[in-house]
């Protein structure tokens, strides 16, 4: 099979987006014909109100020729952006099957920032994914909830990570009181980390990660660590130096970061979210409620083994097989 795959999030973009299509890449690699068109080629100019994050100026001839010369199979757009609208465009004029993937609550995300009503941005978003093949999703409970938005064709895609940074290694020697709540994201106001940071809990609260939030926060909780972002090997060894990984967004579609602290051993409480509940898989690695002070207290009983194991099962491996059996049901 020769795939190619269309994303707008890429390096040096840090979030779950771009460590999902990275992982994948490598496994597919071993498996198919591939090739990743992204940001890299083009001019990138900063995003409105999340300058962090910068979408490239794309050249729909240069996107044209891309996949011309790839000669896909069928062609997989992860992203609604630049790099999405304009492969969209030349699949459908061309006749190439496509699929695209939900990865993020946009509209629930603009809203926050912008008096945009989330039924003009689903309308948008409902027309870009109406043409593909299939549109994946990363649980069924996304699936039916998208459904009710009027979205068709939507196929579930098991989620993975690369276990290797996360299921062994050294522990970050943190010189802090015990115990340590720990949270790992994107700084961004539709993450609701203030959730977090004002929990009256024992012990300390670290954040890594950058974001438009970062300097609010830090004058707002000036008890807190921030650490910035992190790259592996050190921010597995931050993961397993944890006692507890504290996940306060209520709008992620997943949360890779829960499945990579389970994979370092870490408990994790968090809101009642179906991404955190297919991740669980009701195994007991950690606590949902809609008090996150009681979920991280009691969260801090729970075995790191038992998070280790469940963990362990959310391998790229499996989540790449997944996916190429939807691309292969894609092609007529």
């Amino acid at each position: 099979m020769r795939l190619l795959i269309v994303t707008d999030a890429w390096r040096p973009q840090v979030n779950g987006v771009v460590r999902t299509y990275e992982s994948l890449a490598s496994a597919l690699a071993k498996r198919v014909t591939l090739k990743v068109l992204t940001p890299e080629p083009f001019l990138r100019v900063p995003l409105p109100t999340y300058p962090e994050i910068k979408i490239a100026l794309a050249s729909p001839g240069y996107v044209s020729e891309f996949i011309k010369s790839a000669r896909p199979d069928v062609v997989h757009i992860g992203t609604e952006g630049p790099l999405g609208f304009i492969a969209r465009q030349h699949c459908r004029r061309y006749g190439i099957p496509f699929t695209t993937c939900y990865h993020t609550r946009y509209p629930e995300y603009i809203a926050r920032r912008f008096p945009i009503p989330t039924r003009w941005t689903y309308a948008l978003l409902r027309k870009f994914h109406g043409a593909a093949a299939r549109t994946l999703v990363a649980t069924g409970e996304l699936a039916e909830e998208l459904r009710v938005q009027g979205f068709s064709r939507l196929t579930t895609w098991r989620r993975g990570i690369d276990l290797t940074p996360f299921v062994d290694g050294p522990v970050e020697a943190l010189d802090l009181p015990r115990p340590i709540f720990l949270y790992v994201g994107r700084l961004a106001v539709e993450k609701n980390i203030d959730d977090f940071l004002k929990l009256d809990l024992p012990g300390s609260k670290v954040v890594v990660g950058g974001g438009p939030e970062r300097e609010r926060l830090q004058r707002a909780y000036p008890q807190a660590v921030f650490l910035g972002t992190q790259e592996n090997p050190k921010l597995g060894a931050l993961y397993r130096a944890a006692d507890v990984f504290v996940f306060p967004s209520k709008t992620d579609t997943y949360g890779l970061v829960i499945a990579e602290a389970l994979a370092a051993g870490t408990p994790v409480a968090c809101y009642p979210t179906s991404g955190a509940r297919e991740i669980f898989g009701g195994e007991g690695c950690g606590v949902m409620g809609d008090s996150l002070q009681d979920a991280a207290m009691a969260a801090l009983d729970i075995s790191r083994n038992i998070c280790r194991q469940v963990g362990a099962s959310h391998a790229m491996e499996a989540s790449a097989e997944s996916f190429l059996g939807i691309m292969r049901s894609a092609i007529p």
